[in-house]
């Protein structure tokens, strides 16, 4: 695991880290190939140079957020913001179903919005994937 992530998941509370190294590893585990770092203050994972998966620290949980995941299509996701992000909360490490974290993960991958030059378009998302 990235030292900085490693960081930031042992800097939260014992139930949120527990949360947060299992995400980080079932992240890690079905996207090897992604970049990852602390970006924005949170565990990023990255194709490509394009965001794909994160997860931080709420209040009252551990939110994982998908930046294309209203494309997903799949009921435990949420809407998240004015693009075409998604969210799943967490308050224990027991609700995170692993067949459907790797499902989404696979989604990640297949499914991606260019996020990385929305700047450079003005706001404007297009479909790479």
């Amino acid at each position: 695991m990235n030292k900085e992530i490693k960081a930031y998941n042992n800097s939260q509370s014992p139930a949120d880290k527990k949360i947060c190294n299992k995400l980080a590893e079932e992240i890690n585990k079905n996207l090897p190939k992604a970049e990852n770092k602390i970006w924005h203050a949170h565990p990023v994972w990255f194709i490509e140079g394009n965001p794909v998966v994160g997860y931080h620290k709420l209040k009252d949980s551990v939110r994982l957020l998908f930046w294309s995941g209203q494309s997903f299509d799949e009921p435990g996701l949420n809407a998240e913001g004015s693009f075409k992000a998604a969210e799943k909360r967490f308050t224990s490490p027991d609700e995170i179903k692993v067949t459907h974290l790797r499902r989404w993960l696979k989604k990640a991958k297949d499914i991606q919005w260019d996020y990385k030059n929305i700047v450079k378009r003005r706001g404007k998302l297009v479909r790479l994937k």
